[in-house]
């Protein structure tokens, strides 16, 4: 099984920027596309970036995060990154890594295809 443990979160002022990271370890070898959610009280999870881990990765990002936030993976290191910059008062949530098999992309962004998630990491954007 793939654990996943995410970090980085915090309080930072709108405008400003944060970088998340994700750490796989166990049976990565079977993770083929990694990616962000995030939660707002009271809703559900949605979907911010996601990449596949391959030789050349593929990236897609939400549209309102797009030209803002970037992912990328460190493969030596099973890590993923989102970074986070222009910062803005409605990205404030819980930001969840998670991880699956083989997904196509026109699946990315749905919760369901993710067998496996971390614990969350509470980012704030103050005004």
């Amino acid at each position: 099984q793939v654990q996943l443990v995410e970090s980085g979160g915090g309080l930072v002022q709108a405008g400003g920027s944060l970088k998340l990271s994700c750490v796989a370890s166990g049976r990565t070898f079977s993770t083929s596309t990694m990616a962000w959610f995030r939660q707002y009280a009271g809703k559900e999870r949605d979907f911010v970036a996601a990449i596949s881990w391959t030789t050349s990765p593929d990236t897609s990002y939400a549209n309102s995060v797009k030209g803002r936030f970037t992912i990328s993976r460190d493969s030596a290191r099973n890590t993923v990154y989102l970074q986070m910059n222009s910062l803005k008062i409605e990205d404030t949530a819980v930001y969840y890594c998670a991880a699956s098999r083989f997904l196509p992309s026109t699946r990315w962004a749905q919760t369901a295809e993710y067998n496996r998630w971390g614990q969350g990491t509470q980012v704030t954007v103050s005004s």
